[in-house]
């Protein structure tokens, strides 16, 4: 049998976000047609996280955790990594392999640097320098994940020639899109470019739509332009087949920043994991679970 690819996407309350996730799976299938590519979510969607692990374990030897997700936060560095463990005690003639996220690389800063060239195309080609940038994302309660946002902020200052380029986040942490330019604003920005740091559409990406609408009234001498996500950009495409192609060669699995970390140590013995949903799929070789 061969390999199966099990793509992990966040999920959304909204049915358009899990919808594009599908879609982004059919988009790969049709690239790679050899490929055996199912989709499971973490949260908000079916199937879950650990009916998809255990579905693909049903009808392979080797299952291949690509998650696509850009930053590596507690789902990344716990929620998945305990569902696999889960997985591995249900399905033990299954291999599990475990690759990285997307994270912050030269990618996913030519896919930021083209959508700031559009938006800038779209402002008709101001000064860059009187230009404010924000990268806009989701936020976390981990330092590292809000780390590797600020390390494409500065990545993009120094590729560019916008004097300005600020990290604003959506939630869980600041600073929020507002003060953020309100900031700019103070500073003598002429133009404001919002760039949102998400793959796919849902509710915050629905909320920056809406913020953007809002600074629009509040600032009426400046110019917003705001860019959309980019979840189907080639480089996503071949940032996945490069985590397949490195475990399919047996290449060493990434060693997550929080692995053997006394707080995840603790979490588990507390049996706190971060799991949403505690439905599971059976598979031919797993014991009946009550």
């Amino acid at each position: 049998m061969t390999d199966t690819i099990l793509l992990i996407g966040h999920g959304s309350r909204e049915r358009e976000g899990n919808d594009e996730i599908q879609a982004f799976a059919a988009q790969w299938r049709q690239r790679q047609p050899a490929w055996q590519i199912e989709v499971c979510f973490i949260e908000f969607a079916d199937p879950g996280l650990h009916d998809g692990l255990l579905r693909a374990a049903s009808h392979s030897r080797r299952v291949l955790v690509l998650p696509l997700i850009l930053n590596a936060a507690g789902h990344v560095k716990m929620e998945i990594p305990e569902a696999i463990e889960h997985a591995r005690e249900h399905a033990p003639g299954t291999e599990f392999l475990y690759g990285p996220h997307l994270t912050a690389c030269d990618p996913i800063l030519a896919i930021l640097k083209r959508r700031l060239a559009q938006a800038m195309a779209e402002l008709d080609m101001p000064d860059p320098t009187t230009t404010g940038v924000v990268l806009l994302g989701r936020g976390s309660s981990d330092r590292q994940a809000n780390g590797e946002m600020a390390k494409m902020a500065r990545w993009l200052q120094e590729e560019t020639q916008h004097e300005l380029v600020d990290l604003a986040f959506t939630g869980i942490t600041y600073p929020r899109l507002e003060r953020v330019a309100q900031r700019q604003a103070l500073l003598g920005m002429k133009q404001i470019v919002v760039l949102p740091y998400y793959l796919y559409t849902g509710t915050l990406v629905q909320r920056i739509t809406r913020q953007v609408e809002h600074l629009r009234v509040q600032y009426p001498t400046i110019r917003f332009a705001s860019t959309a996500h980019f979840g189907h950009e080639r480089e996503i495409f071949e940032l996945m087949e490069q985590r397949v192609l490195e475990l399919q060669s047996g290449a060493p699995q990434s060693r997550l920043p929080c692995d053997g970390c006394k707080f995840r140590e603790i979490a588990h013995d507390l049996g706190h994991g971060h799991s949403h949903e505690h439905t599971h799929a059976s598979a031919p070789t797993a014991p009946s679970l009550a």
